[in-house]
């Protein structure tokens, strides 16, 4: 499956008031991903940039994002460079 991936960050202006929180409860971290259209705890990889690297379901974009992903990352710069790719994703 082609999705667009993008990349968001702690960073309050990208989040609600709970930066550090995902969407199910849980502490950002390296692997969470943001997501609509998948279950929490859904597995996925994108081996044309990250190999093998799985990634987890833990968060969600706002509605009007559908198919369409987001890769948390730790620094803002990274999140900026990282910018928007239409990638194929795998679901595990």
């Amino acid at each position: 499956m082609r999705i667009v991936v993008t990349a968001y960050n702690s960073e309050p202006g990208q989040t609600d008031d709970t930066p550090f929180i995902t969407a199910f409860g849980t502490h950002v971290r390296d692997g969470i991903v943001a997501t609509n259209f998948l279950p929490k705890g859904a597995l996925v990889r994108f081996p044309e940039l990250f190999g093998d690297k799985e990634f987890v379901v833990e968060d969600r974009m706002n509605e009007r994002y559908y198919y369409h992903m987001d890769i948390w990352m730790a620094e803002k710069a990274e999140a900026v460079k990282f910018g928007a790719k239409f990638v194929d994703m795998e679901i595990l």
